[in-house]
């Protein structure tokens, strides 16, 4: 089901979005008994964002009565995604768009955690890393050619030299004293990264790719995974299992769900 302020869309609705792609997003993965992990912080990315990208203010009431009325008849976990756009945006004028409207889809929610995955580093710098915006042609992009080389995803490395984050996740490490470690940097502030950040020891750093590659442990983090371990970095084995990566699944698992 594909809402648009509460309606069913259309395929002129959607085409401003597609010509353009202009826009911000939120996913958020909802549980079987129907609570989300971050919810508010998920909302306040909303706003946040919407200001940023349109300089409009969002009503997040609005946005949880659009979010509860796509789940309605849903059994099941599964991703919500919310995308705040202005279907009057054309591309020689956009910034007349000011008008952000939100549009609501919902998919199935994969098993957690799922499969270890393995990463290819890739250079690349997101466009406004603090914004989680629909401009994702670099990082599929980079995530296709990971793919082709016979890995699972892209783990991206700044003009910098140092690791930031991961195609649609953030990334972590463990070091040899057992601490999490999180990369210091341009990266955008995943919700699942923050909640364990609120629960976990942790340091920030600046982690470079031979360091990275040199850790006890690494993992990735986002809304539909949770914590899943990564097992390669390029031709560096990392162990699909870890004490502290333990301890992280349980913490996120721990968090409480909120309701919409």
């Amino acid at each position: 089901m594909v809402t648009l302020d509460g309606k069913p869309v259309s395929a002129d609705d959607l085409l401003p979005l597609a010509l353009t792609n202009l826009g911000h997003f939120t996913s958020m993965r909802v549980d079987g008994d129907g609570s989300i992990r971050g919810l508010s912080l998920h909302m306040e990315r909303l706003v946040r964002d919407c200001k940023a990208v349109w300089g409009a203010d969002l009503d997040t009431g609005r946005v949880r009565d659009y979010v509860r009325q796509n789940l309605d008849g849903q059994n099941g976990p599964c991703v919500v995604r919310v995308t705040i756009y202005d279907p009057k945006v054309d591309m020689g004028h956009p910034a007349n768009a000011d008008e952000p409207h939100v549009l609501v889809s919902v998919r199935g929610a994969g098993a957690m955690p799922p499969e270890p995955l393995r990463a290819m580093s890739v250079p690349y710098d997101r466009d406004l890393p603090a914004v989680k915006h629909v401009g994702l042609f670099g990082a599929l992009h980079a995530r296709r050619a990971a793919q082709l080389a016979g890995f699972d995803d892209a783990l991206f490395v700044g003009r910098d030299g140092l690791v930031s984050e991961g195609g649609t996740w953030n990334v972590g490490f463990v070091d040899h004293d057992g601490t999490v470690v999180w990369p210091q940097g341009p990266v955008l502030p995943g919700v699942t990264m923050a909640l364990l950040q609120q629960h976990a020891e942790h340091r920030v750093a600046t982690v470079t790719l031979e360091q990275a590659k040199g850790m006890t442990a690494a993992f990735a983090t986002n809304t539909s995974v949770g914590v899943r371990a990564l097992k390669l970095i390029d031709e560096a084995e990392l162990p699909d299992e870890h004490p502290v990566l333990n301890q992280l699944r349980e913490t996120y698992l721990s968090v409480p769900g909120e309701t919409l």
